[in-house]
């Protein structure tokens, strides 16, 4: 592992463990997110993190209050994108219909996507809108 790779990994700890500590797993290979995507019963929230501003800022504190609201999804899971490329990859093959997106958060039903949040959608906005806009999802499809 080069310098750059080691210090990435470093760095992205917080990032990381501000979902993990919020209850998200992470899914970090490809197989862990195909065994899970395979699997997929109920409702599942989807957090593409990267380590960008509005990652940090908006989508996952949003993703982690969403989550508390009192319909909310059986499973939240995250992979990080730029980190663990493989798993990233194989996260949005599960979702072609939408253009890859790091911040992005999506809502599953099984493994189908019911409910899709791209970066423009995270980027720029008020982390209450986005709060919002997961909620909502949520009272419609997880109860």
């Amino acid at each position: 592992m080069n310098a750059y790779e080691d210090y990435m990994k470093q760095m992205v700890l917080p990032m990381r463990a501000e979902l993990t500590n919020a209850g998200f797993d992470e899914l970090m290979t490809e197989e862990e997110v195909n065994e899970f995507m395979e699997s997929a019963e109920g409702t599942t929230l989807v957090v593409i993190n990267s380590v960008c501003g509005c990652a940090a800022g908006l989508a996952r504190p949003a993703a982690v209050q969403a989550s508390m609201n009192e319909h909310a999804p059986d499973r939240l899971v995250t992979v990080f994108a730029g980190q663990d490329r493989e798993a990233t990859a194989a996260m949005r093959a599960w979702m072609p219909e939408f253009e890859p997106s790091s911040p992005s958060m999506a809502l599953l039903k099984g493994n189908k996507v019911v409910h899709f949040v791209p970066r423009h959608e995270i980027e720029g906005q008020d982390l209450g809108t986005i709060i919002g806009h997961l909620t909502a999802a949520f009272d419609v499809h997880c109860q």
